[in-house]
């Protein structure tokens, strides 16, 4: 097996501080969002809104996960680099393995997240194609 560095950990910095900006970005879009409907739904108890802030909140939810997952795999990720700094590469190796799937973890939730905010956007589709 080959050696694990200082360098390989730290290559993953950058893709995981760009894919927790963009979870970042969507859970503040998602609250934006949550605010609106909460408004609406004070003026006028639709039924329609209810549907939609379920599947805001579950989204919500996903995206909550999303970030957890990706912080702990860069959390885990310096802790692999602090690992090798006082030459416990076995150990290492193993905690890299560990960030690696929390980032893969992470990714599936993004899709999971994504296949059900088509499935909104759809519905909202189909209303303006049936009007």
């Amino acid at each position: 097996m080959e050696q694990l560095t200082l360098t390989t950990p730290a290559l993953l910095f950058s893709a995981i501080s760009l894919i927790m900006l963009a979870y970042t970005n969507r859970f503040l879009a998602y609250a934006a969002v949550i605010r609106n409907l909460h408004d609406k739904y004070l003026q006028k108890n639709d039924e329609r809104l209810i549907k939609q802030i379920k599947n805001i909140k579950q989204r919500l939810y996903l995206t909550r996960s999303m970030q957890i997952a990706g912080i702990s795999s860069l959390l885990l990720c310096v802790l692999t680099m602090f690992l090798i700094y006082i030459q416990q590469n076995a150990i290492a190796v193993w905690i890299f393995g560990l960030a690696l799937l929390l980032l893969i973890l992470s990714l599936a939730f993004l899709i999971i997240e994504i296949q059900i905010s088509v499935k909104a956007l759809e519905h909202h589709i189909y209303d303006i194609e049936n009007n």
